[in-house]
This record gives structure tokens, C-alpha cells and sequence, in this order.
């Protein structure tokens, strides 16, 4: 860092030229960035993802997009088995045939009364689409469709009917808009949210400054990602995450930048210097904690799935940009305005804070009741998250109003299983099609298998079957079921392929959590490795890796309890119990909230570290640890909360449970673990925190840490704050 200090100190107008012209491209990238970005969605080597790959091949509708379903409902005293209200559906039912590119089953052309309830009166079709993006079919071509095929039903069918369309996609995108002004709208009032903290932290117009390096930060991750592009596939979902993400962690490390500087410009020092020790220590922890960002990312590098390493890469220079903007650039801005910024001075730094550091006393007198209450609390919380399913949310939990929601409604009331939402596909030979629809019929948990014969239905030597489950394929149950599914129609027909929308996910489930050991072996060696360098200590390494696997598996339990089981998601989102959780959100989880919550850990480790060298007493430590850093974490968890919570304010289900999680789990490791089982674990473990072996230390080239001699028995006097801060 000191040679990084002396660079940025005599050269600093040309480090903030650079990043003026970084600011300016990034803008322009900002605008263009969309068309580079890839929508691809693939799972190399996966059964079902083949499979889906060959029905679209062939007969390009279905596979991995779950059918438009058409709930027809005839006129009071009619049935389809009146021969006229027979014809008219028939009529219709072909007259969708005919839009271009889908594939239709109903009762119509297959006589199959499971597409019939019990009264007669309400029927219900599959109406298969092409993919998103293939054969040249967009989402305008989709809506389209919906449109044409319910128009068509209703001009066939006698005056009186009713014709409306459900879906597991026309629901989960009821009331969602496709301009985009909300993702603009929600990092607006994330911005607004985070203006208001800083001006609390900094009591003067230095909470401009955070701003503007997340400003630079934000437009300069997306240049870098355009970069990315070209050498290969990146996500889009990389550009949201970098305006909810990045302006967080930005202003996260420049906070930390910040406050050491006024703290030692407090003590006296002069501009350069201040600037120097800022660097030397809180640039230090800002260093390691956006790399240990970046680890959490390119744990997902392990996986093999396309689409989530392309996320890894794209999400890594988020934090890495920050850390470079922020030991770069602020430096260069506090030494040239940082003074006349600091007005009119609400705030001191020249002490700790007065309530942090009572509160760390108080923990330390406390520190066996603290650890018992927070362990207590994270422990239940981590117990819960074994019942933690994944899946996709179910269709009851997708949309609460709206004409899909009103398709639904009628379906299930008519006695039909929302399994019909996510048929199975199976691609069979043409001449064992017979022999795997009976296989899958007879199949546990199945409700009918079709082979239909008409047009669309067979493609040279092979044909379509479908398989109309019991229950959903987007929840266990269902898996358990297509798995079932494909284990006996392979039997009648090795050739068959099992695929759908329900093969993708168990495809993906596969693909991810059977390689979940793995990322999680390489991320815990690694992380523990650049921690014992950071801290000079094996114990408080290993410490915050545990607390920040607990603090996650804390978060799942929450999924389980507020989503998947409903306690709260109807009373605060209005969303009922999902009973699963999309299979990527997990994941997506553990990558951030294991960087983000360990940005805290190091912040406040490494100021009890430095406490500690200094005074040798492991409870001075804590509380001069916690009394300097407890403002500045809460602060900043509190911005990225807000980040969060403006996410899972979004009108679909999966960005609300992504948002949520995120949200609570920043909230609860900055309360429950960094401000109360940190410092009490800390204050029980004394003198071990300290200890680095001397073969460690010459591995890690840093100096080594002995073993104090034991003297801390029992806690010693709290000191106490002279000064508020």
C-alpha cells in the first residue's frame, strides 16, 4: 500500500484524468452494453438439456418453454359432448393449430377426457411455442400469439363462452412492464437512501464523494464487462447486478477509505499523511474484502453451467473496479477537496464512538450470554434451512391478479391439477411412441400420457409424447415424478429422451448442487488462506469463514420460513407460500452475501487486529475494534439493505425472494453476528485470536504472531469512551 500511496500522491491529477475518461467511456458503454450481452441458456451434457435440444431441432416449439394452456369454459347447460359445442372446439382448437410455429394437444385431437372436468363444461389446451430467440421469435411474437390463440377460440365457440389464458410464464410475468424504468426507478431511490446514511455518517459534504466513486465505479464495470464480451459470453443479468451490487460495495469501501482519513486527520496529521495511513490500513482491509468478493463470485467458475460462469466473470469486476476506484481515486480526491468537502463538520473522529464502544464493554462483560443468544438465534435459523427446497415457485405464488391469475383460478376450481402447467415432453421413435405413452401413463403420479398423430406431432422416424404430471415440475414432488417418468420410457424405448420445462430444472439442479462440495472446499481454502495473511492469525481466519457459512445457511432458513412455508410473504409481499426456490437463487445467495458479509468481518477484524498490536490486550481490542468500526458497518449494511430491499420491491416473485434474502441476510450478519457474536467470540477465544505460527508466517511471508502468554482470564477493565464520536 505504500507504494501504491506515493504513486497516487505524486501523481494525482493524472489519476483522476484517467478515471474521468474511464467515467466518460463507461457511460457510453452503459448505453450500447445490452446488444453485446448474451440471453443463452445452456447445460452441457445434461439429459433433459439435450433432449430439449432435439424436440426444438425437430419440431421447434416446447422443451425448455413451458406451453401457453387455454381454459376454455362453455355456455350454462352446454358440454363438449354436445356435437355442435364438440365441433366448435374442435374448430378452434385447430384454428391455433395453424399460428405459425406451435404445437397444440387438447381434447380435441385427442379425445383424452383428462383435458375435460367433471360437469364437461370446462376444457383446457397445451399450446407449445418456439423458444425464446429461436427461428427468429421474440417476446412480442409470444404475446402475440396468447393474443391470436385466444381470439381464435373465441370466434369458433358458441356465443357465451369463455376463453382465458394461463401459463407458468403469462404468470410469472403479470404485471411486470418491459421498459426497464423500474430497475432506473429503484437505483434512483437505492441512491437517494444511501445520500441520507452518509450525510448521517459524515455530518458534512464529504457524502458526496462515496457518490461519486460509485458513480465511477458503476459506469466502469460495465466498460470493463463490454470488454468481457468480446472475448466471451456475458450474461445480461451481469447489468443488473452491477447497478444494485456495485453501488453498494462501492460506497461500502469508500465509507472505510473515509473515516480512516478524517480519523487521521483528527489526530493531526497532515493531508498526504492522512492519506498514507488511510491507505496503509483501511486500504489494506478494503483490498482483501473486495478480493474475498471476487472469490465468493468465482467459486461459480467450478460449475458447469454456461450462464452462471459468464455471471461469475461479469459479477468479479464489480468489486475489483471498486477496489480500484477506491485506493485510487478517492485518495486523489481527498487530497485535492477532501478538506473544503468536510463542512460544516457535524462529526468527529478523533475518538471512538461513544455508544459502540459502550456497547462492545457491554458484550465483553457478556460475552458467554451474547454467544449463547446469537448462536441460539442462528442456529435455529440454520436448522430450518435443511428443509430447504429448490425448485421454481408454484404457480399459486407467481401472480395475484390479472387474466392469468384469473385462468388459473378457473382451471383449479374445475377440478384440474396445476400440473398441467408443466407437462413432460418425451421424444420417442416414431415406432415406440405407443410403447412409451403407456410406460409414462403407468408411471406413479401421472395423470395421462398422449401421443397425438396429427400435424406437428411427428417428425421422420420420431414423435412427441406428453405427460400431464400430478403436481407441478417445478417443486420435488414433480421432480421426483419426471425423474420417475424418464427411468420408465427409457426401459420401453432406449432411444426416448425425457425433456421440458421440468427436465431443465432437474437438469440444473443436478448440474449446480452436485457440484455444491467442490466450490465450497475451493472457496473455504482459499478465503481461510487470505485471511490468516490479512488477520497473522489461524483462528480468526477459520473463525470468519464458519460465521460466514452459518450466517448464510442463517439466510436459507429465512427463505424456507418467509417463502417456501409462507410465514410472512403474503402479509408483507402479498406473494403466498412458493413451496420451492428457484434452483439459481441459492446460489446467488451464498455468492454475494459470503463476499458482501465478509467485507464486515474484515473491517472489523482488522482494526481489532491493529488494536491489538498496539495495546496487547485482547478486550481493549474488541472494544476499540468495534467502538471505531460498529457505526461504519452498520451504516454500511444499511445502504446495501436498501439496495436490496428496492430489489425485492420488484413485481416478480423470483427478484422479490433474490432482494429479500439478500436484504435480511445483510441486515442479520451486521446485527446479530458482527455486532454482538463477533466480539464476544473474540473476547472468549483471548489470546489464541492472536496466534500465527512461525511456518505459517514464513509460507504467508508476514511476520509471526507467538502465543501471548495467558493472562486474560477474565475479562479486563472495559476502558471507557472520553469523547462521542
Amino acid at each position: 500500500m505504500n507504494t501504491l500511496s506515493e504513486f497516487v500522491i505524486a501523481r494525482r491529477r493524472w489519476v483522476a484524468a484517467l478515471w474521468l475518461v474511464a467515467l466518460v467511456c463507461g457511460i457510453a458503454a452503459t448505453g450500447g452494453i445490452n446488444k453485446h450481452l448474451s440471453n443463452e441458456f445452456s447445460l452441457p451434457g445434461q439429459p433433459g438439456f439435450k433432449a430439449n435440444q432435439q424436440i426444438v431441432a425437430q419440431y421447434g416449439n416446447g422443451a425448455s418453454v413451458a406451453p401457453l394452456v387455454p381454459v376454455v369454459t362453455l355456455p350454462p347447460g352446454t358440454t363438449v359432448d354436445d356435437p355442435a359445442a364438440k365441433a366448435a372446439l374442435t374448430r378452434g382448437f385447430d384454428s391455433v393449430a395453424t399460428i405459425k410455429g406451435v404445437r397444440v394437444a387438447s381434447y380435441a385431437n385427442t379425445g383424452d377426457r383428462h383435458f375435460v372436468s367433471a360437469d364437461g363444461r370446462t376444457s383446457y389446451g397445451l399450446v407449445f411455442r418456439p423458444p425464446f430467440a429461436t427461428n427468429g421469435f421474440n417476446d412480442n411474437d409470444i404475446a402475440a400469439q396468447s393474443a391470436t390463440t385466444v381470439a381464435d377460440l373465441k370466434a369458433a365457440l358458441p356465443a357465451g363462452s369463455v376463453v382465458q389464458l394461463t401459463g407458468m410464464d403469462p404468470l410469472a410475468t403479470a404485471g411486470t412492464t418491459s421498459s426497464g424504468s423500474g430497475v432506473l426507478t429503484e437505483a434512483l431511490l437505492s441512491g437517494l437512501g444511501a445520500l441520507a446514511v452518509l450525510l448521517f455518517v459524515f455530518g458534512s459534504l464529504l457524502a458526496l464523494l462515496p457518490l461519486l466513486v460509485a458513480a465511477v465505479s458503476v459506469t466502469s464495470s460495465f466498460l470493463a464487462i463490454l470488454g468481457l464480451t468480446y472475448l466471451t459470453d456475458v450474461s445480461s443479468i451481469v447489468q443488473f447486478l452491477v447497478g444494485v451490487i456495485g453501488l453498494g460495495v462501492a460506497i461500502d469501501y469508500s465509507l472505510l477509505v473515509v473515516t480512516r482519513w478524517r480519523e487521521e486527520i483528527a489526530h493531526g496529521h497532515d493531508n498526504e499523511t492522512a492519506v498514507r495511513e488511510s491507505l496503509k490500513h483501511a486500504g489494506s482491509a478494503v483490498a482483501f474484502s473486495g478480493v474475498t468478493v471476487a472469490i465468493g463470485l468465482a467459486s461459480m467458475l467450478v460449475l458447469p453451467v454456461p450462464f452462471l460462469r459468464s455471471i461469475a466473470l461479469g459479477g468479479m469486476t464489480i468489486p475489483l473496479v471498486s477496489v480500484l476506484v477506491s485506493l485510487t481515486l478517492l485518495p486523489a480526491l481527498l487530497l485535492g477537496v477532501g478538506k473544503r468537502l468536510d463542512w460544516p463538520k457535524l462529526r468527529q473522529e478523533s475518538t471512538a464512538s461513544r455508544g459502540w464502544t459502550r456497547w462492545a464493554g457491554f458484550i465483553v462483560k457478556r460475552r458467554w450470554i451474547a454467544a449463547l443468544v446469537s448462536l441460539a438465534v442462528l442456529g435455529f435459523l440454520f436448522v430450518a434451512a435443511f428443509g430447504l427446497k429448490i425448485g421454481e415457485p408454484g404457480a399459486d405464488s407467481l401472480a395475484n391478479a390479472g387474466p392469468a391469475r384469473a385462468g388459473l383460478v378457473t382451471l383449479e376450481h374445475s377440478g384440474f391439477s396445476t400440473g398441467v402447467l408443466t407437462p413432460i415432453e418425451v421424444l420417442a421413435p416414431k415406432d415406440s411412441a405407443a410403447a412409451v405413452t403407456a410406460a409414462a401413463e403407468h408411471t406413479g403420479g401421472v395423470l395421462t400420457a398422449i401421443s397425438p398423430t396429427g400435424a406437428g406431432w411427428q417428425h421422420d422416424s420420431t414423435a412427441m409424447v406428453v405427460v400431464i404430471p400430478g403436481t407441478e415440475t417445478t417443486g420435488p414432488t414433480g421432480q421426483s415424478i419426471l425423474r420417475h417418468v424418464r427411468t420408465a420410457t427409457e426401459q420401453a424405448a432406449p432411444a426416448a429422451m425425457t425433456g421440458g420445462s421440468g427436465a431443465t430444472d432437474v437438469d440444473m439442479i443436478s448440474a449446480v448442487y452436485g457440484n455444491l462440495p467442490l466450490m465450497l472446499t475451493l472457496i473455504g481454502l482459499v478465503t481461510i488462506v487470505l485471511l490468516t495473511r490479512a488477520f497473522r492469525s489461524i483462528v480468526l481466519a477459520v473463525k470468519a469463514f464458519l460465521l460466514n457459512v452459518l450466517s448464510v445457511g442463517a439466510v436459507y432458513g429465512v427463505l424456507r420460513l418467509l417463502w417456501q412455508d409462507g410465514h410472512g410473504s403474503q402479509v408483507i409481499f402479498g406473494v403466498p407460500a412458493t413451496h420451492a426456490i428457484t434452483s439459481w437463487v441459492p446460489l446467488m445467495v451464498f455468492a454475494f452475501l459470503y463476499g458482501l458479509s465478509m467485507d464486515y468481518e474484515v473491517f472489523i477484524l482488522s482494526r481489532m487486529r491493529e488494536e491489538y498490536d498496539k495495546s496487547g490486550s485482547t478486550t481493549t481490542a474488541v472494544v476499540q475494534g468495534i467502538g471505531r468500526t460498529g457505526r461504519l458497518v452498520t451504516c454500511a449494511a444499511l445502504i446495501l439493505f436498501g439496495s436490496f430491499a428496492a430489489l425485492s420491491s420488484s413485481s416478480e416473485t423470483m427478484l422479490k425472494i433474490f432482494g429479500s434474502a439478500l436484504a435480511i441476510g445483510i441486515l442479520l450478519d451486521a446485527t446479530v453476528v458482527r455486532a454482538l457474536l463477533v466480539p464476544a467470540l473474540v473476547s472468549l477465544l483471548g489470546r489464541w485470536n492472536w496466534y500465527l505460527p512461525g511456518w505459517a508466517a514464513r509460507a504467508l511471508r508476514v511476520a509471526p504472531s507467538p502465543l501471548p502468554v495467558p493472562t486474560e482470564d477474565v475479562p479486563e477493565r472495559v476502558p471507557e469512551p472520553s469523547v462521542a464520536g
